[in-house]
């Protein structure tokens, strides 16, 4: 005889722990894209000299 919480995959403690998982992926993620630069914000490295010399 099985009892409700004897299948592993519905035990209502790994559920809440799978919702708080995603959750705090959710707002990592969230952070991260606030966070971010845009491309257009960002300055470009200009390579010297030396480095040009090579490419010639």
């Amino acid at each position: 005889m099985q009892g409700e919480g004897d299948d592993p995959a519905v035990r209502p403690g790994e559920q809440v722990q799978a919702a708080e998982r995603e959750a705090a992926k959710r707002r990592i993620l969230a952070q991260a894209e606030a966070d971010r630069v845009p491309v257009e914000e960002t300055t470009r490295a200009v390579p010297d000299r030396r480095w040009r010399r090579g490419q010639r």
